[in-house]
Parts: structure tokens; C-alpha cells; sequence
């Protein structure tokens, strides 16, 4: 799926709970830097880019990271996407979350796992009592959702048929309030901020139990869409009306040019 080559699920057994509902977060405004900690581009894009749809419209004309050699594995904060012009998932939804910070959204992000511990960490807010969602990934089933969801459970159930490929299954979900690293700079932070993918590895998540039968089904038809379109990833899925766009190579189909930005290899 959509993790980071190499990234895998640690054990949380003995692990301290962060447990949202008993911590005292300070609110928005407190947490968030300040203006003029930001540098001109950063300010300017977070000026341009006002609303959760117009950060997802950003994210998906961005390259994807594919973390390729010499560089290797990253895990950069919002100065550092914005100075390399490229995101991964969890890139991409730090991204989000500091830029839609600035409009007073909680900085929170939905974490999911696994069978095959390749996860997907994607950005989540409420709008009129109603949740949705920022993404960035390889996959077309896999970006971003409209504020159509009641629960965050039915937001993460809707990734749960998309999430399905050769190795891929939903098994949970933790909606994480970054707040919790206190003072430690997910946001503008130079360096690699490997911190928060150890906390999202570490924090409890909810079970999602689906049916076996219709996983398998659903990986059957995977394979054999994959195999009649030149490995080309199917769009079949229904509550697309829920989704919000995604990016452009993702609808064009073998032989045709894409105005779209190239993207690397599925995992």
C-alpha cells in the first residue's frame, strides 16, 4: 500500500496509551507558529490555499516522494515538503495539517494499518459537524474524501475497499491529535521528524473488521483488472461520489498523454 519501502508496525504492547479524550491540547490558535515564523513561499502558499479542497488540489499536482536512492527514506515537515517540492502520504498530510492549522483546524491526522504493515496516514477534519479528509498516495482510491462522513469510523471505512491490492487489507484506524508531541517541531522542522511515524506506530488503534469473503473478491477483481489494463489501477469502486478529485494520471488510460506529473511504482 501507500507506507513508506521499508516501514513497519511496532509493538504497542506495555506501550503508554495517548488517549485523546483525557489530555488537555491547547486549542489551534495557541499551538500554531505564528505568522512570521514561516518564510515568504511557505506564507504565500498557506495565504493561496485556504480550504481543505484547495490543499488536496495542491497535494495531488505535487510529485509523489519515492524516496529514491541516495537520498532514502524521509519523513520531512511542511518547510521540508515545501523546499523539495515533493510528499509521501504522511508528508503529505503534515503538510496539511499545518496549512489548514492556520485556518484554526485541529492538526489531525487518521492512521491507518495493515495485514501487510504498509499503512496510510492521511489528514482529517470536521466541517458543520461532518468529517473529511486530505490525502496523497499511489493509489487513486486512496486520496482525499469530502465532508460527507458523520463518524471517523465511516470516513475510514471508505478507504477500506481501495485499500485492497495484492498485500492489503484494512485492519485499523487511530485518529491522532499531533498536538500530543508538545513542543517537539513537526512543522518546520529542517530535519527528518521520524518522531511522529514512531508515535502513529505506537499509538492504540481501533480494530476494523471486514469480510473475508468480500476481501477476497475484492483483491480477485484487483488482480484481474491490473492484468486486462496493462497494470493500469481500477477506478471500480462505489461511494465515489464521496471522494474528493484525484490526481490526473490516475485517469489516463494506457497510450494516452497525461498532463499529469509522474508518480512511481506501486508497492
Amino acid at each position: 500500500m501507500d507506507a513508506r519501502p521499508g516501514a513497519r508496525r511496532r509493538s504497542r504492547n506495555g506501550g503508554r496509551r495517548l488517549d485523546a479524550a483525557v489530555l488537555r491540547f491547547p486549542t489551534p490558535s495557541e499551538s500554531r507558529p505564528p505568522r512570521d515564523r514561516f518564510r515568504p513561499e511557505e506564507r504565500r502558499l498557506i495565504t493561496r490555499l485556504g480550504t481543505p479542497l484547495a490543499v488536496q488540489h495542491f497535494l495531488n499536482r505535487l510529485p509523489y516522494n519515492t524516496e529514491p536512492p541516495p537520498v532514502g527514506a524521509t519523513l520531512r515537515s511542511f518547510r521540508g515538503v515545501v523546499g523539495h517540492g515533493a510528499a509521501h502520504c504522511l508528508e503529505a498530510a503534515l503538510f496539511a495539517a499545518v496549512v489548514l492549522e492556520q485556518r484554526g483546524y485541529p492538526p489531525l491526522v487518521l492512521s491507518f494499518e495493515s495485514i501487510d504493515q504498509l499503512d496510510h496516514v492521511i489528514f482529517v477534519y470536521r466541517r458543520r459537524g461532518l468529517w473529511g479528509s486530505v490525502a496523497r498516495s499511489r493509489d487513486p482510491g486512496l486520496h482525499g474524501r469530502r465532508p460527507v462522513f458523520a463518524r471517523p469510523l465511516a470516513l475510514a471505512r471508505s478507504y477500506v475497499d481501495p485499500y485492497v491490492d495484492y498485500t492489503g487489507r484494512v485492519t485499523g484506524y487511530a485518529v491522532v491529535d499531533l498536538r500530543v508531541l508538545g513542543t517537539y517541531d513537526w512543522r518546520l522542522a529542517e530535519t527528518n521528524v521520524w518522531k511522529v511515524e514512531r508515535t502513529l506506530l505506537e499509538y492504540p488503534h481501533r480494530p476494523i473488521v471486514t469480510s473475508d469473503r468480500r476481501f477476497e473478491r475484492l483483491r480477485a477483481r484487483y488482480a484481474a483488472y491490473r492484468a486486462a489494463h496493462e497494470g493500469q489501477k481500477p477506478l471500480f469502486y462505489r461511494g465515489r461520489e464521496r471522494w474528493t478529485e484525484i490526481p490526473e494520471e490516475f485517469l489516463t488510460r494506457p497510450g494516452q498523454t497525461s498532463r499529469g506529473r509522474s508518480r512511481g511504482t506501486a508497492a
